[in-house]
């Protein structure tokens, strides 16, 4: 006999109960709330916030927070707060020349970080064994044992293959084709490991917590060694059928120009990456250009010397005017709301950003130019590990997820009452829970 419109299976109370939990969670992220602002945001009754309250707590991801302040009349509401340290997130950021690891709490605040020096070409084994040294350190500074850590999120500069875990082809990572970082990290930390491009990361980092957070339409330019961009389209990042959209470092902006590590002609990276500006500053300075900048020259010294030194300001013009033309690209493809340009070499400030601007916007359609805002990043070298927080967030804010986190939550606690989730509505993302 068919079910009426009306007709309710456990299945389906379980996976509504689990998508009003979610939600609830999701509000008390954002900022402290009282069950009766909950009650009213999620159009619940009292006694189903109350219930799933209850639950929270007893697992030790809520707790009440002291009461509303204010002149109302009457009882004055408690308040209830994410209980922030009840999980850890291990944030790893593996640049081309760097190691920066990060214990955050579930708001993404740091307990704990080291970043270290470290060539990317030394190769997956010798990465992982420092990694595994670096997680050591910063969890025994917090204080935070590993059966506490719901998880680590890791950016690496190379597309990646986000179902799988596989670096595909990386231009600026010789020796690390077709390995498998997922597998690698959680054999090395053992914990569950989640990576993605450190572009892409980049962008969920800008949309949660930067200067344009919540925007649904923001393409996140890193440059670096290599320039990438992660793009999200409605809130989402686009990632491609494989993993590789937004290497913009690799469009050709001349086809007639010299051949980058892609082997594309005439690639963005051909004029614009890190070791491109160097060595044309340094052929300019040969040719008899006026400058100040020390010899040998290095990318710090350049970066300092952006708004001042003549060779340096020409040189960062250049490089703003070819990053402004395949922006432009974008812009006319994506419409989005922003651009922020973030990595070592936006650093160089205003300078870079005046030369971005007027190259891509006169060559943007009116109509994908003029809403939109080209600014420089505002999270500095946190972006990269904020980033892989976020990821992690989106990871564990769903129905697997949140059985998972009540398992870490309840360590040395004693069990919770289980989540209301059937094992059937327990999916697994990429990576999986243990």
């Amino acid at each position: 006999m068919p079910l009426s419109s009306h007709s309710f299976t456990p299945l389906d109370l379980a996976a509504i109960r689990a998508r009003h939990t979610l939600l609830l969670l999701g509000r008390l992220w954002e900022g402290d709330r009282a069950r009766v602002d909950l009650a009213r945001e999620l159009g619940l009754s009292r006694s189903a916030i109350s219930s799933i309250v209850a639950e929270l707590i007893e697992a030790g991801l809520v707790e009440e927070a002291g009461q509303r302040g204010g002149g109302q009349v009457g009882r004055r509401a408690t308040l209830l707060a994410l209980r922030a340290r009840a999980a850890g997130l291990l944030a790893v950021d593996l640049g081309a020349s760097h190691l920066r690891v990060e214990l955050l709490d579930l708001r993404c605040e740091p307990l704990a970080g080291r970043e270290v020096a470290h060539d990317v070409l030394a190769g997956p084994g010798a990465t992982y064994a420092r990694l595994a040294d670096l997680a050591a350190e910063v969890l025994r500074e917090a204080g935070m044992p590993r059966e506490r850590v719901a998880g680590v999120g890791a950016g690496v500069p190379g597309p990646v293959d986000h179902a799988t875990g596989r670096v595909v082809a990386p231009p600026n990572m010789p020796g690390w084709d077709g390995e498998d970082v997922r597998a690698g990290l959680e054999r090395a930390l053992g914990l569950p490991a989640w990576v993605d491009n450190d572009a892409n990361l980049g962008a969920l980092a800008e949309t949660r917590f930067g200067r344009h957070r919540g925007a649904r339409d923001l393409i996140y330019v890193k440059v670096a060694t290599g320039i990438g961009a992660g793009v999200l389209l409605g809130g989402r990042l686009h990632r491609g059928v494989r993993g590789g959209a937004g290497e913009i470092g690799h469009i050709s902006i001349n086809e007639q120009g010299p051949v980058g590590r892609s082997g594309n002609p005439g690639s963005l990276e051909s004029y614009a990456a890190a070791r491109v500006l160097l060595d044309t500053a340094e052929a300019r300075r040969a040719a008899g250009a006026v400058t100040t900048l020390p010899q040998p020259l290095t990318l710090a010294a350049l970066i300092a010397a952006a708004n001042g030194d003549p060779l340096a300001r020409e040189v960062w013009t250049g490089a703003g005017h070819h990053l402004g033309v395949a922006i432009s690209t974008a812009l006319n493809l994506f419409n989005p709301a922003a651009v922020v340009l973030g990595g070592r070499l936006s650093q160089a400030g205003d300078v870079l950003l005046r030369a971005v601007r007027e190259s891509a916007l006169r060559r943007t359609m009116p109509v994908n130019a003029d809403p939109t805002c080209i600014d420089l990043g505002t999270l500095g070298d946190r972006t990269g590990v904020l980033g892989a927080g976020a990821m992690l967030l989106d990871q564990l804010l769903t129905p697997a997820g949140l059985r998972h986190l009540y398992r870490v939550a309840a360590w040395g606690r004693g069990p919770p009452a289980a989540p209301l989730l059937p094992s059937s509505l327990a999916f697994p993302a990429p990576g999986g829970f243990p």
